[in-house]
């Protein structure tokens, strides 16, 4: 029996390696979604390079969609750039998601904003193909669990991290390799720069909160949080026994570190090695079909980042994480469909309602549905090509909702 069991977990695996390296001995495609942070020059140079690590020879990144969120200047002042660096390294450059998943057999989504991951993403989880998703993997823990659930629904192998998880230091402690022994404890430190429309430790925070949990493991069980506009300390328990803290700077020298604390001494565990370790591990990840991080990790992650803005809502109460979880799952969230015209009204969708509004009235429609809804998020789509003004007047009437996706 359990001979069988093995040739069908072989059969299995093997299945699993061909969907996502597409026929054998044909180059693996890849497709961009999100023309909008530096790491896709980075990523595109890396696989792309001829003469570069055998690994990826097998690989050749071939499209990509710009995307972009007009609302926050780190993705709209950068998908021009990037969009056209892109088209000097002969991507050709799609115009929706879709377009782009049918001609690529694995996808990095790379959109800066966290906000535009799940809508960018759920064409990917409908083809059901291997996808890496850049941090922060999305714009609310709700998110976060929403990707992880349709990912799981379809089928679609997801990978998420951030590049200081493979520093090799951080790795070497994680497998019990560093010189002081069974890790005790750890400090993290990197920048913690803040993004008015995410969790205040999701977009740049990620970097120290995932070395964290690199060398101390999934198990954290609450945090406490202390800071002011300058720093925040977050304070995480983990099994129980072992401490963890992480420090986000966002005044002064603001360097990307992990202290380990051991049975035999402490140490720290050494600097940034760029982004070449991770691309080498999405590769791996796009041959195998599995995650080298898993689901469980990255979702305590973010529900430590989450936890963290309660307890300082809460003057620094201790927040378990699983009620940061639960109270994500439990969270009621509307999703309207916001499509302009040529003239300065926009049609409202919700569900099957359908109707036509001036768009200074969006504001009284959100605060409606937010009287049954937890959450409204929106997707504007903007195909008839209004000006950029007028787009951001239109967002001004949205600011008690959250944008999820902006269509150009």
């Amino acid at each position: 029996m359990n001979k069988i069991l093995g040739y069908l977990s072989a059969a299995l695996l093997a299945v699993a390696t061909t969907a996502c390296n597409g026929a054998e001995g044909e180059v693996f495609k890849i497709g961009v979604i999100g023309a909008t942070t530096s790491h896709v020059p980075a990523f595109v140079k890396t696989i792309n390079d001829p003469k570069g690590d055998e690994l990826y020879q097998g690989f050749e990144v071939t499209g990509v969609y710009p995307g972009g969120a007009p609302d926050n200047p780190d993705s709209w002042n950068r998908v021009t750039e990037y969009t056209e660096f892109c088209k000097d390294a002969g991507l050709t450059v799609y115009s929706t998601v879709e377009e782009l998943v049918a001609n690529v057999d694995g996808v990095l989504l790379e959109s800066v904003d966290g906000r535009l991951h799940l809508e960018q993403a759920r064409p990917v989880f409908a083809a059901k193909k291997p996808i890496f998703i850049d941090k922060p993997i999305g714009g609310s823990l709700w998110e976060v669990l929403e990707i992880y659930r349709l990912a799981e629904e379809a089928g679609s192998p997801i990978f998420s991290s951030s590049s200081l998880r493979y520093v090799k230091a951080y790795q070497e402690a994680r497998e019990g390799e560093s010189s002081v022994g069974e890790i005790l404890g750890a400090d993290a430190t990197s920048p913690a720069s803040l993004e008015p429309h995410h969790p205040s430790l999701y977009w740049y925070g990620i970097h120290g909160v995932e070395s964290l949990f690199t060398v101390l493991g999934p198990e954290c069980k609450s945090v406490s949080r202390t800071g002011t506009t300058a720093c925040d300390v977050v304070v995480g328990i983990w099994d129980g026994k072992r401490v963890g803290t992480f420090r986000g700077i966002r005044k002064g020298a603001a360097p990307y570190s992990c202290r380990v604390f051991g049975e035999n001494g402490m140490a720290n565990v050494g600097d940034y090695e760029g982004y070449v370790p991770l691309v080498e591990q999405i590769c791996k990840f796009f041959q195998s079909g599995v995650s080298p991080v898993d689901k469980e990790e990255t979702i305590n992650i973010y529900a430590f980042m989450t936890a963290a803005d309660m307890s300082r809502r809460e003057k620094g109460k201790q927040v378990e994480l699983e009620e940061a979880i639960e109270e994500a799952e439990e969270e009621e969230v509307l999703t309207v469909e916001l499509t302009t015209t040529a003239v300065s009204e926009v049609v409202w969708k919700d569900g099957e309602e359908e109707k036509t509004v001036d768009y200074h009235d969006l504001g009284k429609l959100v605060e409606e549905a937010l009287e049954e809804y937890d959450t409204v998020r929106y997707i504007l789509d903007n195909r008839a090509g209004i000006p950029y003004d007028t787009v951001i007047k239109i967002m001004d009437q949205l600011s008690d909702a959250r944008l999820a996706n902006y269509l150009y």
